[in-house]
């Protein structure tokens, strides 16, 4: 058995944690920074760097604590070297970088990304490689056939606007506030999916990729109408982003080869209704589906801690002189999607 110590501080959520290779979490734990950038609607980078730099060291020194382990026990230390916000992506690189030199322990420097694809392996001990992994958060929405740690092949990615961006957005013209996926998914529950008629960006189109600022627009006008209800919208966003990812799916399952299991990660996977819908149509295709526990949905450092187990587990590790990155793609080889600002 091997120790792994996580750091993930990519985005808004500072986060530390101890897990093993026998998927037990020793200790973990996560700081939201929701108040200091729900003022703004979304994150504020330097607000978010300069929270990560102040809350870091007390965590790892409680983490510790909790789990009764010093560094000497750390098998290695895993880190979220990118993609993120440049600023609170250092923050957590430069300081696994001081502990890996401090107590001579190799150096993970994890894929945020990856951290995320690995995360239902975690929860699910029968999960196996190959899989078909949907991953959908904030910033990013694709759909990925996953081969083993490491070998990842992009089917889509989108060409506009993550799915999870689109629910902040949709929050905030509906006046929920921030973060909006959570928000969103509670008004829906109180109102019609059929009510409004919004588009679905690309369904039925050979286009493999997704795009959701059509959507997002789309719902802007429903408010600015006044002839809705905002139950009522925010119900019909999110029936017609299932439809998307479902219609976007079915045609990663028809142009690539057969895998057993379809699974789900990213923060917008905490979604209930989202789930039940990949589940069904995971039984409709002869799959097994699997998704991380919600607490492994959102940003946090398990997944980055057991994606350095995996990692470990291989023989792998990093140099001291890793740089951090606000761009990497899961898949380099995958051809750029058409568009601009294209979340890869």
């Amino acid at each position: 058995m091997a120790l792994v110590l996580g750091i993930e501080s990519s985005c808004d959520e500072t986060a530390v944690a101890l897990v093993d290779t026998d998927r037990r979490i020793l200790a973990e734990r996560i700081a939201s920074q929701v108040e200091e950038h729900a003022p703004y609607g979304g994150v504020v980078p330097e607000i978010a760097a300069r929270a990560h730099a102040e809350r870091l060291a007390p965590m790892l020194e409680a983490v510790m604590d909790e789990a009764g382990v010093t560094l000497a026990d750390c098998d290695a230390i895993a880190a979220t070297a990118g993609p993120g916000l440049i600023g609170g992506v250092m923050v957590g690189l430069v300081s696994a970088k001081a502990l890996a030199m401090a107590s001579d322990t190799p150096l993970m420097a994890i894929n945020h990304l990856e951290g995320h694809a690995l995360s239902p392996r975690l929860a699910d001990p029968d999960l196996d490689f190959p899989y078909m992994l949907l991953l959908v958060s904030g910033g990013h929405c694709q759909i990925l056939r996953v081969d083993g740690v490491g070998q990842y092949r992009r089917l889509a990615t989108t060409i506009d606007d993550a799915l999870g961006e689109a629910f902040d957005k949709t929050a905030k013209i509906l006046g929920l506030g921030y973060p909006g996926g959570p928000a969103v998914e509670r008004l829906a529950k109180e109102g019609d999916p059929s009510a409004v008629p919004l588009p679905r960006p690309l369904k039925g189109s050979s286009e493999p990729h997704f795009s959701f600022a059509g959507l997002k627009s789309a719902v802007l006008r429903a408010k600015e109408s006044g002839e809705h209800e905002d139950a009522d919208i925010a119900a019909s966003f999110q029936q017609a982003a299932i439809e998307c990812l479902l219609d976007r799916l079915s045609g990663a399952l028809a142009n690539s080869e057969p895998v057993p299991a379809l699974v789900v990660a990213g923060g917008v996977a905490a979604n209930q209704t989202i789930r039940g819908a990949l589940e069904g149509f995971a039984d409709r295709h002869g799959m097994t589906f699997s998704a991380p526990p919600l607490k492994l949905c959102t940003d946090n450092a398990a997944m980055i801690a057991w994606a350095g187990c995996e990692r470990l587990a291989l023989g792998q590790n990093d140099p001291l002189d890793f740089v951090a990155r606000p761009r990497w793609p899961l898949d380099p080889e995958a051809e750029p999607a058409r568009g601009a600002g294209v979340k890869a």
